[in-house]
């Protein structure tokens, strides 16, 4: 492999963050535009259509989630063989992930597109909002395909240190997002009118359009990795270790969306003015958390490649370092977003003065919580990257479950602060998950876990499997 790759095991650690921090950032900037131009478009149909897109979505999340631990699983062994100079074993991993994921992908589409009616209707959902919500949440599960398959090529990407490529694919995806929305939502020409169904169309349509050209990219090999046909032949030994990697990881990101889907069952109990309020309040947070998200994917890069490598003590250094921007950025952020809340809501939602209102209320009483929303993603991103997800999973329980929901439900339920109590679960679980990480990461238990190690028997396998089968061509 060409020098080039190995560059992040050396040299100043802020260089190397920023490195593959910035178009992290970038891409994940772009990506929220997705949710950014929907809720632009769908807040012009009114309250009902927000309400909408904002009961199904926590929905979407918790599919994706359920076979997110096997993404987590590859893209951290691909970040450690990178630091081992295992490219065999690179690609390898890179293709058995995205085999596995396609397929759960599918799995989870079908049962996601039959449930979709049940769900909607356990969950209480008014008359006005069903029927945006039932299109919109069928749509979404039809996509889950390409949006897994996007996800695993940007995973590999990280995992190999080439951030950038997937910035020019999701850029070119959102633009065509931004011109095909007001099309499908409000009808041009032969298409119909189609509301918030429309929106969820324009985004299926241009994630297959990504998915497509990161498949491509990945069999090309023209980028540091190559896929080939036999490497997605089944291989049983990574299978059951990458289940036994990523099973935990799958376990903390479903119960963070099941979290958010419980949180959005209480919210809607309270009526569409506070499911519409913590819709787009939610859409600003995503936005507003992607400077700590690209800080943590790259420190999980980085993490990852320096154990492979055998430097744990630059893997600390990198932890601790990345956290501290992490919370300062989110930090100054929060201040901002405190001050010009009104109006950020008001951008969604101009025709709706009590959304506004209301709206405004739940930014400002999370805003100036979120520099420990960046602690905590940042730390947490080495615990994966070392492969300790069960440490990540139980403190998204403790997060979740522990903490936010049994607030939100007492503060809102039993005080006389009923919304604003549901607004205030946020920064407490915020601020005390954060601490607990930090307790964790400090203990340095996560520093013996090499998963490369565990592999070797594997990777030999692998490695006598490709000599055999070349060996004829010489």
């Amino acid at each position: 492999m060409p020098q080039r790759e190995y560059s992040l095991l050396e040299g100043p650690i802020i260089k190397s963050l920023l490195r593959l921090a910035i178009p992290i950032i970038i891409a994940n900037i772009f990506q929220s535009a997705y949710l950014l131009i929907d809720a632009f478009w769908v807040g012009r149909l009114g309250g009902a259509a927000v309400a909408a897109v904002s009961v199904s979505t926590p929905i979407s999340f918790l599919t994706i989630s359920l076979g997110a631990g096997l993404a987590i699983a590859g893209s951290t062994l691909i970040a450690q063989y990178v630091g081992a100079k295992n490219q065999q074993m690179v690609n390898h991993v890179a293709a058995q992930t995205l085999l596995m994921v396609i397929l759960v992908s599918v799995v989870l589409g079908i049962a996601g597109y039959i449930a979709a009616p049940y769900i909607l209707g356990l969950m209480g959902v008014s008359p006005e909002v069903y029927a945006g919500a039932l299109g919109f949440m069928r749509i979404s599960f039809i996509g889950l395909v390409f949006n897994f398959t996007f996800f695993v090529f940007q995973s590999i990407m990280r995992g190999i240190g080439n951030a950038s490529l997937p910035v020019y694919i999701v850029f070119g995806t959102v633009v065509l997002n931004f011109l095909l929305d007001p099309f499908f939502i409000f009808g041009w020409g032969p298409i119909p009118p189609l509301g918030v169904k429309g929106a969820a169309l324009a985004t299926l349509a241009t994630q297959s359009l990504a998915a497509i050209v990161g498949l491509v990219i990945l069999f090309r090999g023209k980028h540091l990795i190559h896929i080939r046909k036999k490497d997605l032949m089944p291989d049983p030994a990574y299978i059951k270790r990458a289940f036994l990697i990523g099973f935990p990881a799958s376990i903390e990101q479903s119960m963070r969306a099941l979290g958010i889907t419980v949180m959005t069952f209480l919210i809607a109990s309270f009526g569409t003015l506070a499911v519409a309020s913590y819709g787009v309040g939610s859409n600003v947070l995503q936005v507003v958390i992607i400077p700590a998200m690209g800080l943590s994917m790259s420190i999980s890069t980085l993490v990852g490649q320096n154990i492979g490598a055998g430097q744990i003590d630059r893997a600390a250094r990198i932890g601790r370092l990345g956290a501290t921007p992490g919370f300062w950025i989110l930090s100054g952020i929060g201040v901002i977003v405190f001050l010009f809340a009104p109006h950020i809501i008001a951008f969604f939602v101009p025709e709706d003065q009590n959304v506004i209102r209301e709206g405004a209320i739940f930014l400002r009483t999370m805003s100036l919580a979120w520099g420990f929303i960046g602690i905590q993603l940042c730390l947490t991103g080495v615990l994966r990257a070392s492969g300790n997800m069960v440490i990540a999973m139980v403190l998204t329980l403790v997060s979740q479950w522990g903490l936010q929901f049994p607030l939100a439900y007492v503060l809102g339920r039993h005080t006389d602060m009923h919304m604003r109590g549901l607004w205030w679960a946020f920064p407490i679980s915020n601020v005390i998950i954060a601490l607990i990480t930090m307790g964790v990461f400090a203990k340095g238990d996560w520093k013996k876990n090499r998963l490369t190690d565990e592999e070797d028997a594997l990777a030999v396998k692998v490695s006598e499997d490709i000599f055999a089968e070349e060996q004829p061509r010489r």
